[in-house]
């Protein structure tokens, strides 16, 4: 029996029922069902509104995704056009079909020649599982079966299916039976809190020679790949220091291992450049992409890989058993089509280098720059975290950050602002369409959201 849904349920009614039937990411579910998930019903550019009527101004853009923002008129039609045109078909059988082919005409338009070929997923998650097969496939064709191991970096995060949390560096996941074997990890350039004594040039070098040591330590005739964010994401929005990139990039073209960029967060535009790898100068051979690819509208990710990579694949390597019912499906494809073609053809991305990302930043640094609870200020483009420290000469961190942090995320949603907590920073990526205005009101929000925080710890 088929029931129709009801709208304009009282909040506690969906509240239990979402507790009835869902297990939520990243939290405890019976701490949250004790508490109700807020319920978002309503979304409009920048802005979500909850089923009791509270506006908030979404600064994480979603999960780091809805880059164009909520209610575009022109991401609907392109969805409700295809679907009524061709709703579903797949790349199996020998057949393709023109939204897909289109959205790939223009996405390599946009990307460097290095590249040349997609596979089509439907998250990062998937599309860094791919990528382990695909990398090590490579290697395979060339006659280089031993060359399977992957090396990413603790406190990276590259989805939470087995394989990609297994590349990623989060222990806490590994520990719930997310780790694989032929899977290694190096330190995290987070100089803020690891750096020591040692400049952020030299932090930035030493954390890149660990990753030679460790081929080293392996075998370079052992490892496939290196992945890494350009930026990490979920385990803080850390940039590296300008040292890191130039060597990695270096020790990877000495042993012959493939550099994997995770683009997951910092591609279309979140940096200002269409891709983070191009903001921090380096050329990787494989890029995972998801979330702004679509601006959140509907799921679609995948692995782009450069023609090196490709021309072995496609004339040496025969047969490549993968493939995913919903590879690039017709809708999202269609929807990913019209979502760059808005991102390029309005200046969104150029918007975000010229205007709007210069503006976040300078606005961050003369607001929080002598804040008592700020150590530290990350960012680019469009995207920004604050570093909390309890003595900012030393770079002392709150022994307990990670509850400090947590608060202000709350009061933030009390104050009207999401942004989001992880360890003791806190992390904004508004939609690439913010204007001046908004960011003013994100920053606005932000401080009270701090200075409240600061507030309770005596700290103003």
């Amino acid at each position: 029996m088929t029931v129709p849904n009801t709208p304009n349920r009282q909040t506690q009614d969906y509240q239990a029922l979402d507790a009835a039937h869902h297990i939520h990411a990243f939290l405890d579910q019976k701490a949250l069902n004790a508490e109700g998930p807020r319920v978002m019903v309503r979304g409009e550019g920048l802005y979500l509104w909850d089923n009791d009527g509270k506006r908030y101004l979404d600064g994480m853009s979603g999960l780091w995704c809805t880059n164009l923002g909520y209610g575009r008129k022109d991401l609907v039609a392109a969805a409700s056009k295809q679907m009524e045109q061709l709703s579903y078909y797949n790349m199996f059988f020998h057949t393709t079909h023109p939204a897909v082919v289109e959205l790939s005409e223009t996405l390599f338009s946009l990307l460097p020649a290095h590249y040349s070929h997609a596979i089509y997923t439907n998250s990062g998650s998937e599309a860094n599982e791919v990528l382990i097969r695909t990398v090590r496939r490579y290697w395979q064709i060339l006659g280089k079966p031993e060359k399977k191991v992957m090396i990413g970096r603790w406190n990276g995060y590259h989805g939470s299916t087995l394989a990609s949390t297994a590349l990623g560096g989060m222990k806490f996941m590994h520990e719930m039976g997310g780790m694989l074997p032929d899977i290694e990890h190096i330190d995290e350039p987070y100089w803020y809190a690891n750096g020591g004594e040692l400049t952020p040039a030299e932090f930035g070098r030493r954390c890149a020679l660990q990753l030679e040591e460790k081929i080293l330590e392996l075998g370079a005739e052992n490892v496939a790949g290196f992945i890494a964010e350009p930026f990490q994401g979920a385990g803080g929005m850390i940039f590296p220091p300008e040292s890191y990139w130039p060597e990695i990039q270096r020790i990877c073209r000495q042993y012959g291992v493939l550099l994997c960029a995770d683009e997951v967060i910092g591609g279309f535009g979140r940096t200002g450049e269409w891709f983070a790898h191009q903001h921090f100068g380096f050329q990787p051979d494989t890029l995972s992409i998801a979330k702004g690819l679509t601006s959140g509208y509907v799921p679609m990710g995948g692995l782009v890989l450069s023609k090196r990579i490709a021309e072995t694949l496609v004339e040496q390597g025969g047969v490549f058993a993968h493939g995913l019912t919903y590879s690039g499906h017709p809708v999202a494809a269609a929807v990913a089509l019209a979502n760059i073609k808005a991102l390029r053809d309005e200046g969104v991305v150029n918007q975000v280098k010229d205007d709007t990302g210069p503006y976040l930043q300078q606005c961050l640094r003369e607001v929080f720059g002598n804040h008592p609870l700020v150590g530290d200020i990350q960012g680019t483009g469009l995207v920004a975290a604050l570093q909390f420290a309890e003595d900012k000469t030393s770079r002392k961190r709150f022994a307990n950050e990670g509850d400090i942090a947590w608060r202000c995320r709350t009061i933030g949603f009390e104050e009207g602002v999401i942004i989001r907590s992880t360890q003791g920073r806190m992390i904004m990526a508004p939609a690439l369409v913010a204007g001046r205005t908004e960011l003013d009101e994100l920053v606005a929000k932000t401080k009270l959201a701090v200075d409240r925080t600061a507030m309770e710890l005596g700290l103003l």
